[in-house]
């Protein structure tokens, strides 16, 4: 996942859902079809939590990620072959991938419009790209972050800087040129347990979404933001008597093979 100087990712937290998050990447392998011979590339492996899986395709398998702290984790998996801290943006594999898989990494990065078509060019002939990317930004759990936010630190705010993709129909007219290319979502009914500390859409969003809405803000800020969603999201997401919630989470899945 893509990082800048400021701030690290914090695998302690992203990981209180991995298992939720873990369920797209495995669905979009198993769309794949047959590979090529080549590498398979890890593009924005995070914390390694895919890696067991792609390993099993029995290819060399390089993890990428600009993350020090989410390589450290990936390390410890023991599957990848090699380990790159890269920007995602200008990163060349040595050798052409058979597979470039990216599970929940490329909505952090702008210019769709040229990224995927350069990422395309890299595979090797038949290769595939397979990439899955949030498309939530429409629902309350992630909308509410940025209107309270722009109510409360209108100077503190940068619409631009949470993560977004393009439309759908966008990435066909991108990709539908380069190869055989198949597109499609998913809404997953997620049954997210009871938190002691806050409601469970709040504690799933503040990892990931919303880490670049709460970061400009002191300490002060943050938890006057966190209390403002706090005191709306159960609206949207009603909790179960025992403090659960059922949070519909839509996702966007393609894979190009050249």
């Amino acid at each position: 996942m893509n990082t800048d100087a400021k701030s690290d990712w914090g695998p302690g937290l992203y990981h209180r859902f991995r298992g939720l998050r873990l369920r797209p990447a495995i669905d979009l392998l198993h769309s794949l079809g047959p590979l090529p011979e080549g590498p398979v590339v890890d593009l924005g492996c995070g914390s390694g939590a895919v890696g067991p899986a792609l390993k099993q395709l029995g290819r060399t398998l390089t993890g990428v990620d600009l993350s020090p702290a989410m390589l450290n984790e990936a390390r410890a998996v023991g599957c990848y072959d090699e380990l790159v801290e890269a920007d995602l943006a200008t990163w060349e594999p040595e050798t052409p991938p058979a597979l470039i898989f990216s599970n929940a990494a490329l909505h952090w990065l702008d210019g769709h419009e040229t990224l995927l078509p350069r990422l395309v060019s890299m595979l090797a002939p038949g290769g595939t790209l397979a990439v899955q990317v949030p498309h939530q930004n429409n629902a309350p759990s992630h909308r509410l972050w940025l209107t309270l936010a722009e109510e409360l630190f209108p100077d503190s705010t940068d619409p631009d800087a949470v993560p977004s993709i393009l439309l759908p129909v966008q990435y066909h007219r991108l990709l539908a040129p380069l190869g055989k290319l198949s597109l499609w979502e998913t809404e997953y009914y997620q049954d997210l347990p009871a938190e002691e500390t806050g409601h469970p859409v709040r504690r799933f969003t503040e990892s990931t979404f919303a880490r670049p809405v709460l970061e400009p803000l002191d300490l002060a800020g943050r938890t006057r933001l966190i209390a403002a969603y706090e005191s709306v999201i159960g609206s949207a997401y009603p909790p179960f008597p025992d403090g659960r919630v059922l949070f519909p989470f839509r996702r966007l899945f393609f894979t190009l093979t050249r």
